[in-house]
């Protein structure tokens, strides 16, 4: 594909969409209207959709695609996570996933044309007891054996890492060490969303805002379309990626998801000097942070005690992770928090997201993605969408169908989770 001439931008120009109040700028992807019907409806405009979507048109050649968004695209939890980027998982299901997701991030932004932000800077995750550090070096064993690149440091080697870390005599826990991946970190959440978006919409893909999905449409066992608010949309394949909106769209089938939408709280502070070129997780206190390309710190904890759809979030949580923080840098107790938001993840018992087909022919689920869908968002749209179109690729999310829960062949992966990041 011929890649469009980049415009380019003078102060002059700048100044003047300005004064018109910025009425000129070129769209990212234009607004499109829906059609009576497509091959491929998506529903749920996040980054598994988006990128399911465009990997089906650049790779499988299935252009006659919409992807529907009942707000606004991004709106949901791709706007509302910590951006980390890891692939250090225990079980080998997840370390094929993550770590193929984590392949791609690493040329995301020459594949889209777009400054993803992406950020190696490197991921620790401490421990602070013996059960935890013997449980991150199974899973740097486990890492070593399939081939991602994590292995364990000592105290002496985190104190580098981490200058501000509370390790004095006073400090409340004893450090045993950390799970080092060197290629972890972070990348901009709403630029891989935006980047997606304009390269699908450049290989015709309709993408449709403010089109919520109503019910999903079938015919003798067969997936017909979807009614929408917009009307009624025909198909002969329906995915939904709609996270924790997935559920209530299947059980007017009949179809019963294990998933449980839990509030995930996270913070951002003023911008500061560089002070922290590594991502930090301590699953012992449930507290992670990171510094953004602007200065921030961005901070997170656990998930809500209680289910729930609210994004309002829990005030006993908020002081449970400003503790956890100050557990781990007390220099940073004068640090002002200038904006929190919380977002509804969709959890499963084993704690690893459902892909695959759901029910009648031709439709198929990816969500349940709990609190690491974002770093799995490249991997998984290239799976999905080789899985749509009878690809290779598919045997990577073969595994993470919905009969694991029938038939007893759990993806365990509470332990990695054990902190929302």
């Amino acid at each position: 594909m011929p890649r469009r001439p980049t415009r380019r931008y003078t102060l002059t120009s700048l100044l003047r969409e300005a004064r018109r109040q910025h009425r000129g700028w070129e769209p990212a992807w234009p607004k499109a209207e829906p059609k009576s019907s497509y091959e491929v409806i998506v529903v749920g405009g996040g980054g598994h959709g988006l990128a399911a979507a465009y990997y089906l048109a650049k790779l499988h050649g299935i252009r006659n695609i919409t992807v529907l968004e009942k707000g606004w695209l991004g709106g949901g939890n791709a706007a509302r996570n910590t951006t980390i980027i890891r692939s250090d998982y225990l079980r080998p299901e997840s370390m094929a996933l993550y770590g193929l997701s984590h392949s791609l991030f690493e040329h995301l932004s020459t594949e889209l044309d777009f400054n993803v932000l992406y950020s190696p800077r490197g991921l620790v995750e401490l421990a602070y007891t013996r059960q935890h550090m013997e449980r991150l070096a199974r899973t740097a064993d486990a890492n070593t054996h399939y081939g991602i690149r994590s292995w364990m440091i000592p105290p002496d080697e985190v104190r580098k890492l981490l200058p501000l870390l509370d390790d004095g005599p006073h400090r409340r826990y004893p450090l045993y060490g950390g799970l080092w991946q060197p290629r972890g970190g972070i990348a901009r959440h709403d630029a891989v969303v935006w980047a997606y978006a304009r390269m699908a919409a450049r290989l015709g893909i309709d993408i449709v805002e403010n089109c919520a999905v109503e019910r999903i449409e079938t015919i003798g066992g067969r997936v017909s379309g979807v009614r929408t608010s917009r009307g009624v949309i025909s198909a002969d394949i329906v995915l939904v990626a709609a996270a924790a909106d997935t559920p209530a769209l299947l059980a007017p089938l009949g179809i019963s998801l294990p998933v449980e939408p839990v509030a995930l709280q996270a913070f951002v502070s003023e911008p500061l000097k560089p002070a922290l070129d590594v991502v930090v997780i301590a699953g012992d206190v449930e507290g992670y942070i990171s510094q953004s390309d602007k200065g921030e710190f961005v901070i997170g904890g656990a998930t809500d005690p209680s289910p729930g759809y609210s994004r309002r979030g829990a005030f006993a949580r908020i002081e449970d992770t400003a503790a956890s923080l100050l557990e781990l840098f007390p220099s940073l107790s004068r640090v002002r928090m200038m904006r929190h938001w919380a977002g509804t993840v969709d959890i499963t018992p084993d704690r690893s997201p459902i892909i695959g087909p759901a029910g009648p022919q031709g439709l198929y689920v990816n969500c349940g993605w709990g609190t690491g869908g974002f770093k799995a968002i490249p991997g998984s749209g290239y799976a999905t969408a080789s899985l749509l179109a009878g690809g290779k690729a598919a045997h990577v999310i073969e595994p993470f169908g919905l009969d694991r829960f029938r038939q007893g062949r759990l993806i365990e992966e509470s332990a990695a989770s054990a902190v929302a990041h």
